[in-house]
């Protein structure tokens, strides 16, 4: 019982750590754009006392129930410490000396400030773009590199204990499969990124095989650098667009996508939801985890309108008044449940 409490006092600590660091680093970055870059510095809604509250709240919730989880079984503690913490001290320097680029991008409203080297014919015209106001969007080694330590920042530390609320509904639905005697599970994260997810999953479900897809090649490197050194079987990792994969159909027992939704419009978005469908094995379950929205986070609404005036998102808006449960529904999914932990909406949604 006393390691128990020790290790929870050590998460504890942990997570209120990284929170303090994420606040301390906007809030200085904050007031040098106002010294260096004023022109640049986003207009907000004002955050009241009542809604600071709200957002503490919450975020203790998701605190707890990650927890809570570690402790039931469905994912050792031990991941709730894991971090490349050495390479994220070693690249927050870069973080700093890329603010003046992205004050420059802010100021002059450069939303496709990319690569001169980069084959713009085999991307999207959608995934053109500085998400984030990012340098290089998502097309370079430097943005796969700083990527992590900035989405860690941006969610006061928060990122990957919301990545997990994917790794119980997976779990879940592999057991189905187990239990009828399929032990050759075949999981997919789609827009996989530098691989934060799979680590997550895989972690937890030692015995299953993982395939990685995403648009990017660098942040495929990236992905593959930080999950392939590792013990375990080597991630298959595919470079292509979540609306046509080339994978045949029934192929994974389950499927996650963490943070894309709001970056595509809703066209997209739509296509991405079918062609999961189409891939995704009878019985096997689709696990959205993406911002909250308007209609199950009203509260939260503020928040929400300051991300899409501080960061350049240009579908988030369209995002958070779409109906995520609907274009599920469309594309044949059934069972559909959603539950929202602090900033991100997880769905769980199944193919019968």
């Amino acid at each position: 019982m006393a390691e128990q409490n020790l290790t929870k006092l050590a998460y504890q600590t942990l997570q209120q750590g990284k929170s303090i660091a994420g606040l301390a680093h906007k809030g200085l970055s904050t007031k040098l754009m106002e010294l260096f870059a004023p022109e640049a510095l986003p207009r907000g809604s004002d955050i009241g006392k009542e809604l600071l509250e709200d957002l503490r709240t919450s975020m203790m919730e998701l605190e707890q129930i990650d927890w809570q989880e570690a402790e039931a079984g469905i994912y050792p503690k031990s991941l709730l410490f894991e971090a490349p913490w050495i390479e994220w001290f070693t690249k927050y320097p870069l973080v700093w000396l890329d603010m003046p680029s992205i004050w420059e991008r802010r100021r002059e409203r450069k939303i496709r400030d990319l690569p001169k080297n980069i084959k713009e014919e085999i991307y999207p015209d959608y995934y053109l773009q500085n998400f984030h106001h990012q340098t290089d969007g998502y097309l370079s080694d430097h943005s796969a590199e700083i990527y992590d330590i900035q989405v860690e920042i941006l969610f006061n530390g928060t990122a990957d204990s919301m990545r997990r609320r994917v790794v119980s509904p997976i779990k879940r639905s592999l057991a189905r499969f187990m239990n009828q005697g399929d032990r050759n599970l075949k999981v997919l994260d789609v827009a996989t990124g530098t691989g934060r997810t799979i680590q997550q999953l895989r972690v937890a479900l030692p015995n299953v095989d993982f395939y990685g897809l995403d648009l990017s090649g660098a942040y495929l490197k990236k992905a593959s650098k930080y999950l392939n050194n590792r013990n375990g079987e080597m991630v298959q990792l595919v470079k292509g667009n979540a609306e046509n994969m080339s994978f045949e159909d029934n192929k994974f027992n389950a499927i996650s996508c963490v943070f894309l939704f709001h970056e595509l419009p809703r066209v997209a978005r739509q296509n991405v939801i079918n062609e999961c469908f189409r891939i995704l094995k009878p019985g096997g379950k689709f696990v959205i985890a993406d911002s909250i929205q308007m209609s199950d986070s009203p509260q939260f609404i503020p928040v929400m309108e300051n991300f899409r005036t501080f960061f350049h998102e240009p579908y988030y808006l369209d995002y958070v008044k779409d109906d995520i449960e609907e274009r599920l529904t469309s594309s044949g999914f059934t069972n559909i449940e959603g539950k929202s932990h602090f900033m991100t909406r997880v769905w769980v949604a199944e193919k019968t």
